[in-house]
Formats: structure tokens, C-alpha cells, sequence
């Protein structure tokens, strides 16, 4: 007579074994951490970049304030505005800011930054160790605006001065940086890892500095 051959093991103490149970807790939130801490060093890069970022604009101002224009087209000095019929003109040194005719607006006056501008390529010079990673003198512009409470009429054109950053991308490591922006201006939900950087600009009058013109 043949005995059946009985398994020497038994499947309830399996069940009740759980030595491994750490093991499988850790797989499941380890990649959950591992984003989150990524995710937190890639803020962290975005706020130290624009912190850094606005610290170079404020110093390209203040270069840009104290230099000729960069921007082709702006005056070098106050030229008389539109007379009315039968007044007499304003007399050379009237202040801008006593007439709205006395002194010509031409308006905002703006433009791209370029190297081959002296002035734009001191200011680049000078914030480029600050800027966000990937920027270049293209991310700068500058504009100058007429202020009829700066200058007087045949003096030096003083503009209100404004250095902007225009442009620039800044790229997240992680998926986690697309939920900044999750949903984008579509309606299209994506996690995408690459936002527009935060734009930021900086404006100062002019100092006067340049010679007038008595006509």
C-alpha cells in the first residue's frame, strides 16, 4: 500500500509572516520622498535665482541711470514742445514740469539689450555672475520714458529709467515644479518641468549728467 508523501510545511505560518513587510513599505514610499526632496531642492534654485535675479536688475538700473542711452532714438536733450497759436514760447531753462507744452514728450523709447551698445554691454557685464542660469544680454530690456517733472527746457533729456528681464525659462528636475502651473493657459493639465521665469523690472530717473543745449 502506497501513503500519499505529506508536505513537511505549512501555509498559515506564511501568512502570518511578515519580515519582509518593511521591505515593501519602503519601495512604495521611497520614490514619494525622493520627489518631494527633489521637488523642494528645485524651489529652492527658484527662489535663490530670483532673489539673485533681482539683485541684478537693481544694479543694471542704476548702471543704465548714469550712462547714454542704450536704445537708439532718445534726445539728448529737452527740445521745445508745441506752442499754441499767438503765446509766447518758453524761455530756455523753464522747467519741464510748468507747462504741459514746454518741453517735447517723445514718448517711451525702448529696446532689446545688445552687446555692441557700450552702455548695455557694461550693464551685462556687470549683472551676468547674477543672472538665472541659461540667460543671456537678450533677456534684458531697457525702456526710457519722458517725466515732465525731470529736466528743463534745453537741458539734458533726463528719462525715467526702467531695466526689465524679459524672456527667460527656468528648468525644474523634478515633474513635482509642473504643479506650480498645473494648469496652463488652455485649460490643458500637464505636468510640464519647464515655466516661464518670473518677470521683474526696475525703474530710476535718470541723473543728469549730460551737457544741455541752449536751443
Amino acid at each position: 500500500m502506497i501513503r500519499a508523501v505529506q508536505p513537511s510545511f505549512r501555509v498559515r505560518p506564511l501568512l502570518r509572516d511578515d519580515s519582509g513587510a518593511a521591505l515593501v513599505e519602503l519601495a512604495i514610499v521611497m520614490p514619494l520622498f525622493l520627489l518631494l526632496f527633489f521637488g523642494l531642492i528645485d524651489f529652492g534654485r527658484l527662489g535663490f535665482e530670483t532673489v539673485m535675479a533681482e539683485k541684478a536688475m537693481d544694479r543694471a538700473a542704476r548702471i543704465a541711470a548714469t550712462r547714454p542711452a542704450a536704445c537708439p532714438g532718445v534726445p539728448n536733450f529737452n527740445v521745445r514742445g508745441t506752442v499754441p497759436l499767438n503765446t509766447v514760447p518758453p524761455r530756455f531753462g523753464t522747467s519741464c514740469g510748468s507747462g504741459a507744452t514746454v518741453c517735447a514728450n517723445p514718448g517711451t523709447i525702448s529696446c532689446t539689450a545688445a552687446v555692441s551698445n557700450p552702455t548695455a554691454s557694461e550693464i551685462w557685464t556687470g549683472i551676468a555672475p547674477l543672472m538665472p542660469h541659461g540667460a543671456t544680454v537678450a533677456n534684458i530690456r531697457l525702456s526710457y520714458t519722458f517725466d515732465s517733472n525731470l529736466g528743463f527746457l534745453g537741458g539734458p533729456y533726463v528719462p525715467v529709467v526702467t531695466v526689465e528681464l524679459q524672456n527667460l525659462g527656468f528648468q525644474f528636475l523634478t515633474p513635482l515644479g509642473g504643479l506650480s502651473a498645473l494648469v496652463d493657459a488652455n485649460g490643458t493639465r500637464a505636468l510640464a518641468v519647464s515655466r516661464p521665469f518670473p518677470s521683474m523690472s526696475v525703474s530710476l530717473p535718470a541723473e543728469d549728467l549730460a551737457q544741455g543745449n541752449n536751443g
